[in-house]
């Protein structure tokens, strides 16, 4: 039998690659890790030999794996044009797009790729800030959709819930941050559900607090964080191994992330198809 390069084990392959472990490829694809450990098997039987170095903390790939994700990069790119050919890629239009700095990496780096490559005449511009901030500009015209993290069950008209997360306190791995008093916090910037969420439940419980470290940035709060320089509020998903999940503090309700898009884009075709892609990629 002649052997076939099955996209989907490609895909699986270039996802192992570029997030460099099965467990968190097999979530971005949906998948369970032991299919996405069968798909590498059934491609390396394929390819005559082994892809990939695994150890319980990362991959790397052999030498056979670095010329099998060189030579495949292109005929996925093209494998992609061709169905967006069939589809219609003839589809243009223009799509500004607000999307929060703790789902930023997600929705450039594994969604919107995909869909560029599908839709290339549709021109995406992004902006990221705090989740209320993006609501808003959807809300006044000068966004078309965003990204938004919000307490659970406020959805309208205009918005999808893409998942729901639980928010946790999270603290250094060896530090016992939830003992201070003040309890030093590290907040991300106005207008920012967790802020508030934070900031309602310590005034009702009586709690104080400082903040040491106030910025837009996700990866600012989590350094900040694992440091042990203060504490904060992130999804249970997104905990660290230098994280623990601090006990005694009040207990916030959970979220949803949504896709919210002002009224004047429902019927645009474009903005249907971002949806889409954000219901593949996003899990309830």
């Amino acid at each position: 039998m002649t052997a076939i390069l099955d996209i989907d084990l490609l895909r699986t392959f270039h996802a192992v690659v570029r997030v460099g472990k099965f467990s968190a490829a097999a979530e971005q694809l949906h998948k369970s890790p032991a299919a996405v450990s069968v798909h590498i098997q059934r491609l390396e039987a394929v390819a005559g030999g082994r892809l990939l170095n695994r150890d319980n903390q990362s991959v790397s790939l052999t030498a056979l794996g670095k010329r099998l994700l060189i030579s495949t990069a292109e005929l996925l790119r093209t494998h992609d044009q061709a169905l967006a050919d069939l589809r219609g890629a003839q589809l243009a239009g223009r799509i500004t797009l607000g999307v929060p700095d703790e789902y930023a990496a997600h929705v450039i780096q594994d969604i919107l790729p995909t869909f560029v490559a599908a839709w290339p005449n549709v021109v995406l511009e992004l902006k990221t800030g705090p989740s209320y901030a993006l609501r808003d500009l959807v809300q006044r015209g000068k966004l078309q959709a965003a990204v938004v993290a919000q307490p659970k069950g406020e959805a309208d008209p205009d918005t999808e819930v893409l998942m729901s997360t639980t928010p946790v306190w999270v603290g250094a791995a060896n530090a016992a941050m939830a003992l201070k008093d003040p309890l030093p916090l590290a907040v991300h910037a106005v207008q920012c559900p967790y802020r508030e969420a934070m900031n309602a439940s310590l005034k009702a419980s009586g709690r104080r607090s400082r903040i040491v470290l106030e910025s837009p940035s996700n990866q600012a709060v989590k350094a900040c964080v694992e440091a042990g320089l203060a504490v904060s509020l992130i999804d249970r998903g997104k905990v660290t191994e230098r994280m623990q999940i601090l006990e005694g503090l009040p207990v916030i309700p959970d979220h949803d992330i949504v896709f919210v898009r002002n009224t004047a884009s429902r019927a645009d075709k474009a903005v249907d198809l971002l949806a889409h892609a954000m219901r593949q990629s996003f899990r309830l």
